[in-house]
C-alpha cells in the first residue's frame, strides 16, 4: 500500500480528497503544506494532495508559489464537493447546540443555517481539528462544522447535513509525486500546467498568449502573482487542455517561449472528466482568468 500526505488533521476535506482519489493509499496528516511536500521528497509518502483553489473563495494562499519550488510533479487532479455538516456529541440535539466551531471560511458559508437556529459561531484552526476539540470537550452545547468523515473519526453525530449556503462549493486538488507520470499523447482528456515569466518588452503577455488563440488551445486558467518580494517581478500560472506533444500545443508553447524568460512545466496529467470543458469550476476559472484571484486564507 502506498501513502499520501495532506495538510490538516484526519477528517479534513483534504483527507476526504485522498480517500476519494486514492482509497488504496494510507493517509499521512501533516501540519503544513511544506511538510506534506517534504514528506514526498523524503520518501515518507508517495503522493501529496494539495488544494489549489475553491470555486467560492478562489486560490489557496501560498500554493502557487510553493508548487514551482517543490521539485514535485503534478500527476492528477481531484475535485471535492465541500458539504458542511453540524457535528455534535452523541445524544445531543439541535436544540442543545449554542456554539458551532470551524474554520472561518466554513463559518461564512452557512450563516443562514446558524442564524435560523440561533447558533453562535466560533473560529477554529481548521474543520477536522474543530471536530476533534468538540469531541474532547464533552459539552453538548458545542458543535463542529466539518465533513461526515470527521464525524465518523471523532465519534460525533450528524445533527444536520449539507447546510452550506452555496450549493456548488467545490475545491480542486492536485496530486504531486517525485517522478512525472505523463499520459501518452491521444489519451483523453489531458491537462498541462506550467508557470512562466514574460520578457521585459512591451505587450509581452498579450503576444505570449497569442499562440494559444491562433492554435486553438484552450487555456482554462491564467493567474499572476508576485515573486522575489518585488512588485515588478511577476510569475504566471496556467492550465491548458492538451499534451505538450500535441502539434497545436507544441506550436503554442514554442511561441510562448519566444516571449518569456522562463517556463517550467509542473505536470502533464489526466483531466477530471466531470470538470473538463464546460464544468462548473472550469467556467468559474475562465471567468477569473488573467485577473489576479482572491485567496482563501487557509485550507479547510
Amino acid at each position: 500500500m502506498g501513502s499520501i500526505a495532506f495538510q490538516g488533521e484526519l477528517g479534513a476535506y483534504s483527507h476526504q480528497a485522498c480517500h476519494e482519489a486514492r482509497p488504496d493509499h494510507a493517509p499521512l496528516p501533516c501540519p503544513t503544506f511544506e511538510d506534506a511536500i517534504e514528506a514526498v521528497r523524503e520518501g515518507r509518502a508517495d503522493l501529496a494532495m494539495l488544494p489549489v483553489e475553491n470555486s467560492t473563495y478562489g486560490r489557496v494562499a501560498d500554493i502557487h508559489s510553493l508548487l514551482p519550488e517543490s521539485g514535485l510533479h503534478i500527476v492528477a487532479e481531484a475535485f471535492v464537493r465541500v458539504h458542511i455538516n453540524l457535528l455534535a456529541l452523541p445524544g445531543a440535539t439541535l436544540e442543545d447546540v449554542r456554539v458551532a466551531q470551524s474554520h472561518t471560511v466554513l463559518l461564512g458559508q452557512c450563516r443562514t443555517f446558524l442564524q435560523r437556529h440561533g447558533i453562535r459561531s466560533r473560529v477554529g484552526a481548521d474543520t477536522a481539528g474543530s471536530a476533534q476539540q468538540i469531541a474532547a470537550a464533552g459539552d453538548r452545547s458545542e458543535a463542529a462544522l466539518a465533513s461526515e468523515m470527521a464525524g465518523q473519526i471523532y465519534g460525533l453525530e450528524i445533527l444536520a447535513r449539507h447546510i452550506e449556503d452555496h450549493d456548488r462549493n467545490t475545491t480542486r486538488f492536485l496530486l504531486m509525486a517525485r517522478d512525472p507520470e505523463r499520459p501518452v499523447v491521444g489519451s483523453s482528456p489531458i491537462k498541462t500546467t506550467f508557470v512562466f515569466r514574460v520578457r521585459n518588452i512591451p505587450a509581452a503577455l498579450y503576444k505570449a498568449m497569442g499562440g494559444f488563440a491562433t492554435n486553438g488551445v484552450n487555456m482554462t486558467k491564467l493567474e499572476s502573482y508576485m515573486v522575489d518580494g518585488s512588485f515588478s517581478a511577476t510569475q504566471f500560472y496556467a492550465d491548458i487542455e492538451g499534451h505538450p506533444d500535441d502539434p497545436a500545443v507544441a506550436r503554442a508553447l514554442e511561441e510562448l517561449d519566444y516571449f518569456t524568460s522562463k517556463i517550467d512545466i509542473l505536470g502533464v496529467y489526466p483531466a477530471d472528466p466531470e470538470h473538463f470543458q464546460g464544468g462548473a469550476l472550469a467556467e468559474d476559472q475562465a471567468a477569473r482568468s488573467i485577473r489576479p484571484a482572491k485567496s482563501a486564507t487557509r485550507p479547510l
